[in-house]
């Protein structure tokens, strides 16, 4: 039984007869008549009914027809690879990422990856909520948070970089407020929250669940409710109120990185993070992934695991900035 026998039975059984299979297939019908008597002569068994108006499969046939598709599913990706393999990518790639990491990390990694391979053509689309990937025809995702319930089990992830979300304030407000002594004393302080959109409505963005950094092994846990007269569902905005003096934030190190190192933010407990904005890579679970995607989930993951927006380790802490006495 060769690929031909698999193609032959496939056409058999949807096109319903003998003569329209032939059809097709590009032979004649005796061809056919003869192949299949043939097929089913080495196998020992009866693949289709034959009768005066339709030819129809038998349950070994059907079994035997399941099969075939697989087998030349896998024979035509197979030559798909090496095709690709020998030649430039092509084609259209659709990316879906947050509006905040996107611009300012995704849109220019992707615009140098786009003229490394100038015949790519490459969408990305800037969005608050996690599109349905499979149902909108992405090929992936850049996404920060984790995917909630039933919706993960449908995708697969690669953790492209790790990050954290770290505590903030603008010197100015440091020096009118001082600076928190503990995780609990962020209670007494004016806080900035973010409110996101299209999440839980049950979720409380006031409550802030910091983990201990640094070399000890035992990471504790610090689950604190923060107040504040400000807050938005736009975190630059609360970033720019940041800036502007106005409370402490809970921010990502990739959105804040150059403020931390010009001075105009400061770490505040900087032993203190939210581990919980990874950078990952999702998409819809595919047997066999376009080398063009494979090309760009490497060339991301390339460019993000070395953190570049990390701060440098010798910003000066915020315990060091006193309210005036």
């Amino acid at each position: 039984m060769d690929r031909t026998d698999l193609e032959m039975v496939l056409a058999i059984r949807q096109h319903g007869s003998l003569s329209s299979a032939a059809r097709a297939l590009h032979v004649t019908p005796p061809v056919i008549t003869k192949r299949l008597a043939a097929l089913e002569s080495q196998l020992r068994l009866q693949l289709f009914q034959r009768t005066t108006r339709r030819v129809s499969p038998t349950p070994d046939g059907d079994a035997l027809c399941e099969h075939a598709q697989a087998l030349l599913r896998g024979f035509q990706q197979a030559e798909a690879e090496l095709r690709e393999r020998q030649s430039e990518p092509t084609g259209l790639i659709r990316l879906a990422a947050t509006f905040g990491f996107g611009r300012l990390w995704v849109g220019p990694a992707v615009a140098e990856f786009q003229q490394r391979y100038p015949r790519l053509q490459i969408q990305l689309h800037l969005v608050e909520q996690l599109p349905d990937l499979t149902v909108e025809g992405y090929d992936g995702a850049i996404w920060l948070w984790n995917v909630p319930g039933q919706r993960a089990g449908e995708l697969t992830s690669k953790r492209l970089a790790r990050n954290q979300r770290v505590l903030a304030a603008s010197p100015a407000y440091l020096q009118a407020h001082g600076a928190p002594a503990d995780a609990d004393d962020l209670a007494r302080h004016q806080c900035l929250v973010v409110r996101e959109n299209g999440s839980d409505p049950s979720q409380r963005f006031d409550h802030w669940t910091l983990q201990t950094t640094g070399q000890s092994r035992r990471k504790a846990l610090h689950r604190v409710t923060v107040k504040g007269a400000l807050s938005s569902n736009s975190g630059e905005l609360v970033r720019d109120w940041c800036l502007a003096g106005q409370g402490i934030m809970l921010r990502s190190l990739w959105d804040i990185a150059a403020a931390l190192h010009s001075g105009d933010l400061v770490r505040v407990l900087p032993d203190h993070a939210m581990a919980d904005a990874d950078i990952h890579w999702l998409a819809p679970w595919q047997a066999r992934t376009p080398r063009r995607v494979r090309l760009l989930i490497d060339f991301l993951h390339n460019r993000f695991q070395g953190e570049p927006w990390k701060v440098s380790p010798s910003l000066k802490p915020a315990a060091a900035l006193a309210p005036p006495g």
